[in-house]
């Protein structure tokens, strides 16, 4: 399973996820262009002392992330206005699970690459959480459907390169 980031723009919310990321072991992949440097100190702050354990890659282009790191995985896009609801979605071990940049969400272009959907049921005036949140939400969700919250961690490694 993979986290794919599509442009994020505020730095501790990727800090966050990153962490996120960490602690349970999956790929943290960002789609260019970013709203920060990886070097932000916002960024390193959220991450806090976890970087290290991050298994962290930067891609220039979905498209490239496809070509290389998702050829074998199903896409399945969050959006806050269309698709099935997270806790009734089936997941697979081998999806990546793509969110998109905060102010914004997925573009409606990235969200036609995937049939696959899915969304965090809201109640009231709220129309959608924050980053960071909708992250730990969908990839607890997913690795609780497919079994992978069950098994040993893979040993971390930060491999920060295109």
């Amino acid at each position: 399973m993979h986290l794919l980031l599509f442009e994020p723009e505020i730095p501790p919310n990727t800090g966050n996820v990153a962490r996120l990321c960490a602690a349970v072991g999956v790929e943290l992949h960002l789609v260019e262009p970013l709203g920060f440097s990886l070097q932000d100190r916002y960024l390193k702050r959220a991450g806090l002392d976890y970087w290290p354990h991050v298994r962290l890659f930067v891609w220039p282009n979905l498209d490239a992330y496809l070509e290389k790191a998702g050829r074998n995985k199903r896409l399945v896009a969050s959006s806050s206005r269309s698709g099935q609801a997270a806790h009734r979605f089936v997941f697979s071990r081998e999806d990546t699970l793509l969110l998109g940049p905060e102010t914004r969400g997925l573009p409606e272009a990235v969200l036609a690459r995937t049939p696959h959907r899915v969304r965090i049921p809201l109640r009231g005036p709220v129309r959608s959480l924050n980053l960071s949140t909708a992250a730990g939400i969908l990839l607890i969700q997913a690795m609780a459907g497919t079994g992978l919250l069950e098994e040993e961690m893979p040993p971390a490694e930060n491999t920060e390169g295109k």
